[in-house]
């Protein structure tokens, strides 16, 4: 491969600024989530049977279709009832299957030290993916590069709450789409080290990825290690189609995880009806959990769904609606009942700029996925405009969101109670304690202090500009942009990298031309 050939490098900022930097702000990656609050229950015992009952019904009676013939040969195989394309499930082998999935396990990132658990109360945020426009350092809204994807592959590599740095964030139309998985999972690999996702868009193009982490990880390795996500929809209601299915037997035949995921647009595809779309969204979701495990018995898999509510003015989608949260907590607790792993998404908004509606609609939904005790939070950076773009100055404040969101689910700190205490003997009434030597050791970290939100007087943020929380966040992302340091990759494993998307890239014909009318 020639060097014109290669993807774009970009250089990182200078030694001064990089110094400057880690003086002032600390990229270091947060440990995966452990939830530390009881999580919300707000189905009763008879209730989660109800819906657990309703779901079985579903796929014992009513069925689910999978449009994939290979699909159906496995379902014969494994005991189910097929006719024609209709899939028929006993609730018994829904169970079984089900039950060798494994509760919890680690991914494992290129740097060890940002391995992270998932499952039980382990858990991770990941930013958005697909957003066909982003609004970038300057706040516009333009179609996206491949160097704007890797700007946002920086970003999520330095902001401390990002555990992944995802796929696709935005998408990268100066490159053809047949041939973009490539560049896009060479993006994630090449500019961090940590987790990431893989593309599902053809059973194809995810053996592409896999055979590209292979390269990363080593082939022996990542039979026995997570190391990519995979993600599946579910074609509501109770369809599962070929694409999909493909995809998902590429990953789990390389024991790598996948989100089954029915795509919900609540009173549009499912009832009107918060437990009714829930009865359904479950059934999809154990029917693609339990094909999974027909697929490879014990590879790991996660309960996912994407969730929206119709508007009934206008039939568009909705985010941070009461529903929504609902839906979530019903969805932790089915999932727990059956003991895997589950995805939700994060700081969803159909806002059209970095506004109070974007605000409000992020943090409702935020609040609910950390009390339902998600184990998955994909979507947790960026996402506005119901994912239409991706917005720079958004994802700087939803990743700092997270981090107080982290420093909430982690409960509260006990390691210095009894010094605390001293203190107030040593105050006594009418003091104060901000020369106190435990106020001076921990006054940094015993109080989360956003950045990104402006808590002085009127007059101070006055003389400082008046500054909105938009150019705050664009003035951190080029801050962070102008330090990033890429993370050392074996030169030998970037070189095998490259010649496999060249490979692959004279294999796949660019079978339509650049569009950048999106």
């Amino acid at each position: 491969m020639s060097a014109d050939d290669r993807p774009a490098r970009t250089r990182a900022g200078g030694r001064n600024a990089r110094r400057a930097l880690r003086a002032a702000t600390d990229i270091t990656m947060l440990p995966g989530l452990r939830h530390a609050l009881p999580t919300c229950e707000i189905l009763q015992g008879a209730q989660i049977e109800r819906i657990d009952n309703a779901s079985m019904d579903i796929l014992e009676n009513i069925g689910v279709r999978f449009r994939d013939a290979e699909a159906l040969r496995d379902w014969r195989r494994a005991g189910a009832k097929v006719v024609d394309e209709m899939v028929y499930l006993d609730r018994g082998l829904v169970r079984a299957l089900i039950a060798t999935i494994p509760a919890r396990f680690t991914y494992h990132a290129r740097d060890p030290e940002k391995n992270v658990g998932l499952g039980g109360r382990q858990a991770v945020f990941v930013p958005m993916t697909g957003a066909p426009y982003l609004r970038d350092l300057d706040d516009i809204r333009r179609t996206p590069t491949l160097d704007d994807l890797a700007m946002f592959h920086k970003l999520s590599h330095m902001l401390p709450a990002m555990h992944s740095t995802a796929h696709h964030i935005v998408e990268p139309y100066d490159h053809p789409i047949s041939q973009r998985h490539l560049r896009i999972t060479y993006s994630s690999m090449k500019h961090s080290d940590k987790m990431f996702m893989g593309m599902t868009t053809s059973p194809k193009n995810a053996e592409d990825v896999l055979d590209m982490c292979a390269i990363l990880f080593g082939k022996d390795f990542i039979d026995t290690h997570p190391v990519v996500t995979g993600n599946c929809n579910g074609n509501s209601p109770l369809v599962w189609d070929e694409t999909m299915l493909g995809a998902m037997r590429a990953f789990c035949r390389r024991n790598q995880p996948v989100l089954c995921s029915p795509f919900v647009l609540g009173g549009a595809n499912t009832p009107a009806s918060v437990p009714a779309t829930v009865a359904q969204l479950n059934a999809e979701a154990l029917s693609a959990l339990a094909y999974t495990q027909v697929v490879r018995p014990g590879c790991p898999a996660i309960y996912g769904h994407y969730l929206s509510t119709v508007s009934m003015k206008s039939g568009a989608p909705m985010a941070g609606t009461p529903e929504i949260s609902l839906m979530n907590f019903m969805i932790g607790q089915m999932a727990r009942f059956y003991g895997v792993p589950w995805r939700t998404s994060n700081t969803l908004g159909g806002a059209k700029t970095l506004d109070a509606q974007a605000g409000y609609e992020s943090a409702t939904t935020l609040s609910a996925v950390i009390h339902a005790g998600a184990n998955y939070i994909w979507h947790s950076a960026g996402w506005n405009e119901a994912g239409m773009h991706c917005s720079v100055a958004k994802f700087i404040v939803d990743a700092e969101q997270c981090a107080m969101a982290y420093r909430m689910a982690e409960g509260p700190k006990w390691d210095d109670f009894d010094q605390a205490l001293e203190a107030v003997s040593d105050i006594g009434p009418g003091g104060h304690y901000l020369g106190h030597p435990h106020t001076q050791d921990h006054f940094q970290s015993a109080f989360f202090m956003p950045e990104m939100f402006d808590n002085n007087s009127i007059e101070q943020w006055m003389a400082e500009g008046s500054t909105q929380v938009t150019q705050r966040a664009l003035k951190q992302a080029r801050k962070l942009l102008e330090a990033y340091e890429e993370p050392p990759l074996d030169e030998a494993v970037n070189d095998a990298l490259l010649d496999y998307i060249a490979r692959r890239e004279r294999e796949i014909p660019a079978a339509e031309a650049l569009n950048n009318s999106f």
